[in-house]
């Protein structure tokens, strides 16, 4: 693969399999043969570059013009012997090499040194300003190259809310964990003021996986290197999950990719690679016994509100929903709101007050709860449907959530409900029978207030997942 010039160029090519430094080699060649101007005269011979133009010319719209410049700056970075960084405007096969030896298999040292610099091309600290920048970059631009190579795995931009508010927020999410050398976090002002050497930055890309699990995507992505190998599908799988159950119903999600992308990160990782949707209530309907007869005995799943004032907020629940007047589930729940920031509240340890679906009777609560206690949750919807309640004083015990709502008491405006992972086998059984043919309990309590069978005609199929 070229002329060997160093040791390093040797040893970073050695972390390639013989396949992807074919596929590799294609690229490069591919890329310096644009135009006739890629040739940077050395004292033996004209040997093969690439400019900056050359590389947006063959990225094309597949990357935000500001990706594209911030990776040609890490290219430029790399140091080869006899060669100062970013002395040249063109890119040489080592260094385009060695980048994507660092970024796609290095450690967080290496990669830091390369992030450094397309976050600014100044030697020297980032400000924090430009590390927000630079994050907000890196979301929009996974959100972008996921959408226009179509590996969004089912949803789309029209199934969903637009997804420029929580790129931000995710961005900021990530930048949570930016810490300078003595542990104090930076947030608010602070953040954008402070000045960040590599070492930070180090210890960043290290705390924060999805930073390099993101530069990779946008990299086998945008430069369709490395992209086809079977191995290099986990990155996509793990992060966005296939969507399944809104094939021609009209269909918008409550979330966007950001939001969906941050939530499915904190499931267990067996749940991570498919969603499926239960219960809509534009779909099904404002009633909390469709409510019921849709999530019963479905398994792990997450439930997503939206009140009155726009607050997006909601739950994973670890197992099955069961109607009884216990708890339930396990201390893989947890608590998270989307709008108007977007969080995760896991367990505490504080008590086992994880779930909680009751419905029909005299003595106890009737309503779908998690957290807290009764009359105290931390996120309440009434059994009557349509109104419920996010109380915490200040924090809700079983998951130290705040209030999720605008209004303590809150009007629910809209609902979804999405399984997690694969279909439990109790879920459905041959002949698509309803969850309440299967499940006694759960039939006497619908019918018990009038609302004997509502599932139906409401029994729908479950789609193949080769579809």
């Amino acid at each position: 693969m070229g002329n060997v010039e160093s040791s390093s160029y040797q040893e970073h090519l050695s972390r390639f399999l013989p396949e992807e430094q074919t596929d590799i080699d294609g690229v490069f060649d591919r890329l310096s043969g644009l135009d006739g101007s890629g040739e940077e005269k050395t004292g033996k011979a004209a040997r093969k570059a690439v400019t900056l133009t050359m590389l947006k010319a063959y990225v094309q719209e597949a990357l935000p013009d500001q990706m594209t410049c911030r990776l040609y700056s890490g290219m430029k970075s790399v140091d080869l012997a006899g060669k100062s960084p970013g002395s040249s405007e063109q890119i040489v096969k080592e260094q385009f090499l060695i980048f994507m030896s660092n970024l796609l298999k290095g450690n967080a040292e290496e990669k830091s040194g390369i992030i450094m610099r397309m976050i600014s091309s100044a030697e020297g600290p980032v400000k924090g300003e430009q590390i927000q920048e630079f994050t907000e970059d890196l979301v929009s631009s996974v959100v972008h190259v996921l959408s226009y190579r179509d590996l969004l795995r089912g949803w789309n931009l029209e199934n969903t809310q637009d997804s420029t508010n929580r790129v931000k927020a995710l961005a900021s999410r990530l930048l949570s964990e930016l810490k300078l050398e003595d542990g104090k976090k930076l947030e608010g002002p602070h953040l954008l003021e402070a000045m960040c050497d590599q070492s930070t930055i180090e210890k960043w890309v290290f705390q924060i996986p999805q930073i390099s699990t993101f530069l990779r995507i946008i990299i086998r992505q945008g430069f369709l290197v490395l992209h086809s190998l079977l191995d290099q599908a986990t990155d996509i799988v793990n992060l966005l999950p296939k969507c399944k159950g809104i094939k021609g119903r009209g269909f918008v999600s409550l979330l966007d990719i950001p939001s969906i992308i941050y939530i499915n990160s904190h499931l267990p990782s067996e749940l991570q690679h498919k969603w499926r949707l239960l219960f809509s209530s534009s779909v099904h309907g404002e009633s909390f016994s469709q409510l019921c007869g849709h999530i019963i005995n479905q398994g792990p799943c997450i439930l997503v509100l939206k009140d009155v004032d726009g607050y997006i907020f909601g739950g994973f629940a670890s197992q099955s929903w069961e109607v009884k007047p216990q708890f339930q589930g396990d201390n893989r729940c947890f608590l998270f709101s989307v709008s108007p920031s977007l969080v995760v509240y896991p367990y505490t340890g504080y008590n086992e007050h994880y779930m909680y679906l009751n419905h029909g009777q005299q003595t106890m609560p009737n309503g779908l709860g998690m957290g807290g206690q009764h009359e105290y949750f931390g996120l309440w919807i009434d059994g009557s449907y349509g109104t419920g309640h996010s109380r915490a004083k200040p924090r809700c015990t079983t998951y130290n959530s705040p209030q999720l709502s605008a209004n303590e008491n809150f009007t629910l405006d809209a609902m979804e409900v999405w399984a997690v992972g694969d279909l439990p086998e109790n879920a459905v059984i041959k002949g698509q029978k309803s969850i309440l043919d299967t499940d006694p309990e759960a039939q006497a309590l619908l019918e018990m207030t009038g609302k004997s069978r509502q599932s139906d005609g409401l029994r729908e199929p479950v789609e193949d997942d080769d579809n």
